[in-house]
Formats: structure tokens, sequence, C-alpha cells
């Protein structure tokens, strides 16, 4: 893995359009950047050129370049150093422990800003072979929920579990409560005459707080549930949209990988699960769920039934979308950011959309 952050910063003419690539973006780092994608492609001699970019998310491009003879396609991303460090321990260290090293993009090289704003990682690009949950194919989804089980239930119990919580997050009950009472104080900081609220603005904010204080006050019956059924704690994905997981078809059969572990944390399963879940259209998702059942009963797991699954899955639910309260809020309060208005909007249409998971 290339990762030389200190090294001088030179031009690399020889890589035709290297030298700005992706200036437009505004992105810091790209010095490093374009240093460590030189040395990546064998340093000073390496002739080539820039073929394409396309931006896929915020923050994260895909990179063509036709080197000597043949083209080479990367997957960049720009990250917070806290999210950068955590997802290379994943890839690197953690993942291999337990035998699933495979089951991730590698990590080709990585450029730090020098500064310390942000670092780039560099992966081979997977194309666009996405899980797709529109169009159901039955076995790509049994070969992607075998992988969720077998990274839930080797995590459990493992000596490195300790590793994973003080370099990711807590995903349990501690991510609910603080979650929320966060959100709490932020729009509490939006009041007159500190903050122009509108008649509508403010009864929108006061919406959201009933709504807060309502899940506040059930937190320790929450957490109740959640220490009787919740299961062993465990090492999650922490974002598993199909967007993040890969089925790669191969001469040995299918190929399933996890991207993306910069909310990667240490929790229950059911807030894997639930994120999951929610990508499926209803009918599909107790069929999902049996297989996972199926899955980790070979490991002596078992799960509570639908109705207490679904309280599990509320709770996970909740405390993201109080999350997503936290930085509009601060972004109002602050600098008066219209966009946050309408950030706290969408968060409230949320709650209103909120229906059980499962059907019972």
């Amino acid at each position: 893995m290339v990762n030389h952050p200190h090294r001088s910063l030179k031009v690399y003419t020889m890589i035709d359009g290297l030298d700005h690539m992706l200036e437009e973006s505004g992105q810091p780092g790209l010095p490093e950047l374009r240093a460590s994608l030189h040395e990546l492609f064998g340093g000073p001699g390496v002739a080539g050129r820039v073929i394409d970019r396309q931006q896929l998310k915020k923050r994260v491009y895909r990179l063509r370049f036709a080197i000597g003879d043949r083209d080479r396609s990367l997957v960049v991303k720009c990250m917070d150093p806290e999210f950068a460090q955590r997802s290379q321990f994943v890839i690197k260290r953690w993942l291999p422990a337990v035998g699933l090293g495979a089951s991730s993009s590698p990590l080709l090289a990585v450029a730090a800003e020098r500064s310390g704003q942000c670092i780039w990682h560099v992966y081979e690009d997977l194309g666009d072979r996405t899980l797709d949950a529109s169009d159901l194919n039955p076995g790509h989804v049994a070969a992607v929920v075998e992988l969720i089980a077998q990274l839930h239930t080797r995590f459990a119990g493992h000596p490195l579990l300790l590793e994973c919580r003080q370099y990711s997050g807590d995903l349990g009950i501690y991510y609910f409560s603080s979650n929320v009472r966060d959100a709490i104080r932020g729009l509490e900081l939006l009041r007159t005459p500190d903050v122009d609220l509108s008649p509508d603005r403010a009864a929108l904010r006061n919406r959201l707080l009933e709504r807060l204080y309502k899940l506040l006050d059930e937190q320790f019956y929450r957490a109740q549930v959640m220490a009787e059924l919740g299961g062993p704690e465990t090492l999650l994905h922490g974002d598993l949209w199909t967007t993040n997981i890969f089925v790669l078809p191969t001469t040995n059969g299918l190929r399933t990988l996890l991207i993306d572990w910069d909310r990667a944390g240490v929790g229950p399963i059911s807030y894997d699960l639930s994120t999951f879940l929610l990508r499926f259209p209803t009918r599909y998702r107790l069929w999902i769920l049996e297989l996972y059942r199926e899955t980790i009963g070979h490991a002596g797991w078992c799960l509570p039934s639908a109705r207490d699954l679904n309280l599990l899955f509320e709770t996970a639910e909740c405390a993201r979308y109080a999350n997503r309260v936290i930085w509009p809020a601060i972004a109002l309060s602050r600098e008066r950011a219209e966009w946050g208005y309408d950030e706290l909007a969408a968060v409230e249409q949320w709650f209103e959309l909120l229906e059980p998971v499962l059907p019972e």
C-alpha cells in the first residue's frame, strides 16, 4: 500500500492530465493524492494519461487512466481523518483477523493532506455491480446475507472488539440516547431573539422537540429491551445500504464485498439489520430475515420475535433520525443557514412515515 504523505510533491507531466486532475472539485489534499497515484502506477518514467473522471458520491470519484498499454480504473475517496483511520483499521486489520479480509475492496493507497485536513483513500474500481433491491436476485441476496451474518457472528466476543470500540463508535443504546439528547439541545438553541423564527419554522421546531422528548422518556425502556433481546455486541458495518454492497460473479461463484466502512461501530445486530431490510420492499423482508436466522443458527444464535425486533429496529431508526437533526440545528444557530430548515422538515417527514420494518 502506498502511503508517503511527507515526500516532496512534484509535478508529474509523464501522466497527461494528472497535474490538474479533480482541480475543479475544490477538494483539499489533491497534490498529495496525485503524488500517491503516480507512485501507485510505478513512479518516475511512467507514461499515461487521465481518460475520464466521474463523481459517484459526495467526495467520491471514479478515475480512469491509460497507463502504458492498459486501462486502469480507480475509486478515490476524500475522508475526514477519523473516518479514514476507522476504514483503514477495518480493511487492513480487523476483517483479516476473522478471516474476512477478502470481503472488502483492497485499500491500494493512502494520501494525507499536509495539514491533516483530510485523507484520501484509493481503491480498485469494482464497477457498478451493487446489490439490486428493485430487481431481486435470490442467489445474490442469499450470498450477501451470508456475509453479513459471518461478520456479526465472528466478531461477537472476539478480543479485537475492544479495539473496534475504541477506534470506531458505539451504535447501541448510547447512540440512541446521546443523539436524542444532542438533537434536543440543538433545537432548543433555535429561539428568538437569537434566531429569527417564523411561526411555521417555530412550529416545526416544536413538533420535532415533542417527538424527541417522547423518545427521551422511552430511553430506559428501550435500553432494557435492547439488553434483554438485542443479543451479543459485535462489529457492525453501520451503513448497510445496497449501494455499499457488491456482488461479483467469478469462476468460483459469487464474491460479495462490503465497502464504505466510515460508520462502522460496535453494537447489536438490529442496527445493521434494520438498515439492510429497509432497502427492500416489505414483502421480501421476512424471507431475508429467515435467511439470516438460518445462518446465525449455525453459531448457536437465535432471533427474538418479529414484534420485539420491530422495537429494536425502531430504536435504531429513531437514533439515526435524531442524529440528522443535530447538524442542521447547529448550522442554523451558528450561521443562520437556510438549508437547515429544509433538512429539519425532511427529518420530520421521516418520523411521520416510520412504520414497522417487519409485518407482525
